[in-house]
């Protein structure tokens, strides 16, 4: 049984067992850091600031320290990370989430799990499966066809646990085709633990289970937080025969067995909830972790990188009064600072240059201010949380008034975001420079100083696509979302994020995948071998080289993106991302990169089969620095599977 009062701090809260020498559990939440109230915690970037780096590398330095405060503070099981595909750009949970790509989310969650887990607390990939929105998500019904569940929402958590090799998964609150996540035996059984082989245990998200008897013949191992279904009902229902001990046993096996695997049986853990836990190398990755997924989106006239001796204004509540530093819900966080944009500018001009400031709740005195300076620059926020999505994608509290009004005053005006996803932009034709920050942390001032003067190029990218208007948007239709009589129904399918851009021809604002940078690339002799491959060889690897160089004056990264568009018979939207990297350059130097293309990259899922297929056919492969911008095209043959291998 679950003690539903959990001691203070832990959202969960298993005890042990004694006679059994059977270690407690403590759960707690956090994907920015350790929630639920810890202090003396590391306040890191949200998740999607961290993968915009487009760098496993940092992610797995993300779960690193994330891991290691969660394991000090006494938690053996770490609720992150949130993995689904971003479906509805206003979901509220977008922050938390990796972006709307199912390739990528799956490359950033295994390096974010493998971090996590190699400081000792289990990881727990969630929310499994069609999260997709906070709008009714106690009971909304996801209706999705099977192929889209398996291209889409399905890969992200196949990469967590093949090769990430997390111990826990987290059933969602919402129901996937009429039956809620933690019931569902096609959920739970048939994807879970028969195709993908999960060898850990389920656990439910708070209150999301419904029933004794239904979830645990389903596949749930574990109810979350209490016992009201897992408890004395389901002593009750194992006597009068609707359950067997067979499945008592191989719910607590599973729970067991992954805690021998993770070694809590054998590990001292002398950490408490009280613990001081964070350090200078933690405030240090905080920082670079915001400095590496700030993304640069327009820069007209090279306005950007600022010089130190012209004078700023700084206006908005998230560039001083209020930073926007992260996400609510059970992202929330106690963060030890937070260092605001105005600070961290003045700090780095030391004096050099008259910083302004103006919270921009009067719109004509921020104006003044703005004319009086060089530059002026304006922080702008959302205000996401779990439990809620946004109503639509305008910045919320007339800040579009506020930019305006700035734009109009100043000719040289540099708007930031402190978002949790895209906004629309009515006022970009009129500002001169744009940087998305996302929620950056507690060093957010300092990172974005960095990013402003130059001290750091820019080489984030972003994980989303970011609309030109509300209509242009893949769930366009109430059906869609927020959904009608309690369903949400999935009919832009496959097209989902960057492909429904790409198949319906639509121009986003700046697409998936998209930065600029202070520098400049050129990317030159790609080569793809082998340039034919067997249909039925589930060995065939194909391999993209090219060169990359540093044609500007400065070093920085660029991010190398590899996408493959299928025969139209496939019925695939026009590009799905298959392999990417980042190169550090020098100015003017150049390195060879190599990608691996596996043959998931030339497959589809099919329904009739319950598998996946390599149909034959021709297959381009795109090379380039965003969804939108792949001038280097190869193609690759895929033969009949009739040949042998």
């Amino acid at each position: 049984g679950v003690d539903p009062r959990p001691i203070p701090g832990y959202v969960g809260y298993v005890p042990g067992n004694a006679r059994l020498s059977i270690p407690a559990l403590r759960l707690a939440d956090g994907r920015a850091g350790v929630g639920n109230g810890a202090k003396d915690v590391t306040l890191l970037p949200a998740p999607i600031a961290a993968t915009a780096s487009w760098d496993t590398g940092l992610l797995l330095s993300f779960g690193e320290v994330l891991g290691n405060e969660e394991w000090r503070k006494g938690t053996n099981v770490s609720l992150a990370p949130s993995i689904d595909v971003v479906r509805v750009p206003e979901w509220g949970r977008t922050f938390e989430s990796y972006g709307e790509d199912p390739y990528f989310n799956g490359q950033m969650a295994i390096a974010e799990i493998l971090g996590i887990q190699s400081q000792g607390p289990i990881a727990n990939a969630n929310m499994y499966l069609t999260m997709n929105q906070e709008n009714n998500r106690f009971k909304e019904d996801s209706i999705v066809d099977r192929r889209t569940l398996h291209e889409i929402y399905l890969p992200p958590f196949e990469s967590a646990i093949e090769e990430g090799h997390v111990g826990t998964v987290m059933c969602a609150y919402v129901k996937t085709n009429g039956s809620y996540s933690c019931e569902n035996p096609y959920l739970l059984t048939t994807l879970l633990r028969k195709q993908l082989d999960f060898q850990g245990w389920v656990m439910s998200d708070w209150d999301a289970t419904h029933s004794t008897v239904a979830s645990a013949k389903a596949g749930l191992d574990q109810e979350m937080p209490g016992a009201k279904y897992y408890g004395a009902a389901m002593k009750e229902a194992i006597a009068s025969g609707q359950l067997s001990t067979a499945t008592l046993d191989e719910h607590v096996r599973r729970i067991l067995v992954t805690m021998f695997r993770f070694g809590l049986f054998d590990k001292e853990q002398t950490g408490s909830w009280n613990s001081y836990v964070r350090t200078p190398e933690h405030a240090a990755f905080s920082l670079k972790a915001a400095e590496q997924g700030t993304v640069l989106l327009k820069n007209a006239d090279g306005l950007l990188p600022l010089s130190d001796g012209e004078s700023i204004a700084v206006i908005g509540a998230a560039g001083g009064a209020k930073p926007k530093a992260s996400g609510g819900g059970s992202s929330g966080m106690i963060a030890p600072y937070v260092i605001t944009p105005v600070e961290g500018i003045r700090k780095r001009l030391a004096g050099h240059a008259q910083v302004s400031y103006a919270d921009g709740s009067d719109r004509a005195k921020a104006a003044e201010v703005a004319k009086a300076a060089k530059v002026a620059i304006v922080f702008v926020n959302t205000d996401d949380s779990e439990g809620r999505d946004r109503p639509n994608l305008e910045l919320p509290n007339h800040q579009d008034e506020l930019v305006e009004a700035v734009a109009a005053a100043n000719p040289n005006t540099i708007v930031v975001l402190n978002t949790g996803g895209p906004v629309l932009m009515p006022w970009i034709d009129k500002i001169g420079g744009l940087i998305e920050a996302w929620y950056p942390g507690q060093e957010d001032g300092n990172a974005i100083a960095a990013i402003l003067y130059g001290d750091v190029n820019p080489s984030g990218k972003l994980p989303l696509t970011f609309p030109r208007t509300a209509a242009e948007i893949p769930t366009n239709t109430v059906a869609q979302w927020p959904g009608v009589n309690g369903s949400s129904t999935y009919s832009e399918k496959l097209d989902v994020g960057y492909r429904w851009y790409d198949a319906h021809h639509v121009q986003p604002l700046f697409p998936f995948g998209y930065g600029l940078s202070y520098t400049t690339f050129k990317l030159s002799r790609v080569r793809v071998t082998p340039a034919k491959i067997a249909g039925g060889d589930s060995t065939a690897n194909v391999r993209v080289d090219l060169q990359v160089k540093n044609t500007g004056k400065r070093e920085g990264a660029e991010v190398i993106q590899v996408y493959v568009e299928q025969p139209q018979k496939n019925g695939e939207p026009p590009r799905l991302l298959r392999a990417f990297t980042k190169v550090d350059l020098e100015a003017g130097q150049s390195k060879s990169v190599t990608l691996n293309l596996n043959p998931r990259s030339f497959s589809i899922y099919d329904p009739e089969l319950e598998a996946w297929k390599m149909p034959s056919g021709r297959y381009e492969i795109l090379v380039g620095t965003s969804s939108r911008d792949l001038p280097l095209q190869r193609d690759v043959e895929v033969t009949d599977h009739q040949m042998h291998n």
